[in-house]
């Protein structure tokens, strides 16, 4: 493959990658954007290996189909609830792809034939790639980490935490500079130690942050993973990854900021690894009233006598995977001729849309998938409220308890409505650990035990009255 027809191919890959960042942008066009993902990652791989400057064809070929293969096996068995782990270790994967193409990079031959500025530019861009990489790989094993509930969920607080972390990155420009001016023998030394450190601050940044948080985090990893990626093109010399890893980075930044402004978070706090961590305590204030719970009957019959109904998913409906009954339900609540939405919180989940793909997967339309925003105001008029596996996103500590960790973020109003049914299976806190006081609230109900079959044998009652 010729230089130009390389070129020509990278750049309808690079608007494939656009187009498919534009189709992922709402639900009805994500199909298509995920499509034109697709082909465009087909387009760059093989403009790359088949390549004028691309060598040892047969390692690349057996390297892609293995890789394909394992890819495929592991995208089949995780589970929709676990698709916030799977991302982040992805993630991972990418940081540590840039840590050792840069250590590659500077190990070629080619590397020491460069003089002078062409020199100083390229070992600065190695330097700043393997740095990225390396924060994103450490960073994005402690978010699985804590998704997966292999480490806490809660922040990792202590005195002097900010002033570490300044330090280490200190550190890590005086490494790199040294590294620039060093003679051979010495710059793979500042680079190692550099690595090592970046890893530290990327360990140190996402343990500080909390679980509840944890979507925030994850996007804002993308956005890591994208700036590696760029790092890499630029150190490889290759134009389409520079650009693709400058389209995830800037993406994922975005995002990250549209959702700390939900979130009432601060963009810059995510940065520095203190994301949700200005409260002064983890809830102290004293929870009044009763819990009260009820059984499967009764709440059939608080649906039946109602007008408008609101469901809230949260990462229990994902668990239990009881999307599919809901909506069988909504289908027959409507037809009884109910007004029955869906409100969605920003950060339900674990992952930035997580409801909407789950809503998306059975087939809800999308005129009644709401957002927290739109719903929030029709609280007070609305009959019932039924929570399915959320608590964090509905607690009213947020806006009445300056002691939450969470208090200032937005929440999904729930307690405002006339009725509210918390499902849950036990009265264990959320993902952020903390207590909600919507369950003793004088308007809720509990209804214990998992999702999906509560679900099915309130569809019973209401199909049998």
């Amino acid at each position: 493959m010729t230089t130009g027809i390389q070129t020509a191919a990278y750049v309808f890959a690079s608007i494939l990658f656009i187009l498919s960042l534009g189709g992922l942008s709402s639900i009805e066009s994500s199909k298509r954007g995920v499509l034109y993902g697709i082909l465009g990652m087909l387009v760059a791989i093989i403009a790359t290996v088949f390549g004028e400057k691309a060598e040892g064809h047969v390692y690349i070929v057996v390297a892609i189909a293995s890789s394909s293969v394992v890819g495929i096996l592991l995208a089949k068995r995780v589970k929709m609830e676990a698709m916030p782990q799977l991302v982040a270790m992805l993630h991972s994967f990418v940081g540590l792809a840039a840590v050792l193409v840069g250590i590659g990079s500077y190990l070629d031959p080619e590397t020491k034939t460069l003089i002078n500025a062409e020199q100083s530019i390229h070992l600065t861009e190695v330097f700043i790639g393997v740095f990225i990489g390396a924060v994103t790989f450490t960073g994005s094993i402690v978010a699985w980490g804590k998704l997966e509930g292999k480490i806490m969920s809660k922040s990792l607080l202590f005195k002097g935490r900010h002033a570490l972390n300044i330090s280490l990155a200190i550190i890590c420009i005086v490494l790199g500079v040294l590294f620039v001016r060093a003679a051979d023998v010495y710059g793979i030394n500042y680079l190692i130690v550099m690595t090592a450190i970046a890893g530290l601050i990327g360990f140190l940044l996402v343990m500080s942050i909390g679980g509840a948080d944890m979507p925030v985090v994850v996007s804002m990893l993308n956005s890591y993973s994208g700036w590696a990626a760029s790092a890499a093109g630029f150190m490889l010399g290759n134009d389409l990854l520079i650009i693709t890893g400058a389209l995830v980075g800037s993406s994922g930044a975005i995002l990250s900021i549209i959702m700390c402004k939900a979130m009432n978070r601060s963009f810059i706090s995510v940065i520095l690894g203190g994301f949700g961590t200005v409260a002064v305590s983890s809830g102290t204030s004293t929870i009044e009233g009763e819990v009260t719970a009820l059984n499967h009957e009764e709440v059939a019959e608080l649906l039946k006598d109602a007008k408008s109904v609101v469901i809230v998913p949260g990462y229990g409906m994902a668990v239990a995977k009881a999307q599919y009954p809901i909506y069988e339900m909504v289908k027959e609540l409507q037809k009884a001729g109910l007004m029955v939405r869906f409100a969605i919180h920003p950060v339900a989940g674990r992952l930035p849309g997580h409801m909407n793909v789950l809503l998306a997967e059975a087939n809800v339309p999308y005129d009644i998938v709401m957002e927290m925003d739109e719903i929030n105001d029709d609280m007070p008029s609305t009959d019932v409220v039924m929570v399915v596996g959320a608590n964090d996103i509905v607690n009213p500590g947020a806006e009445d308890d300056p002691s939450s960790p969470i208090y200032g973020m937005p929440v999904i109003k729930a307690w405002k409505a006339e009725k509210v049914i918390i499902m849950k299976r036990s009265m264990s806190a959320g993902y952020a650990g903390v207590e909600n006081p919507l369950f003793y609230k004088p308007n809720a109900e509990m209804l214990y035990g998992d999702a999906k079959d509560s679900i099915e044998r309130i569809l019973g009652f209401l199909r049998s009255k």
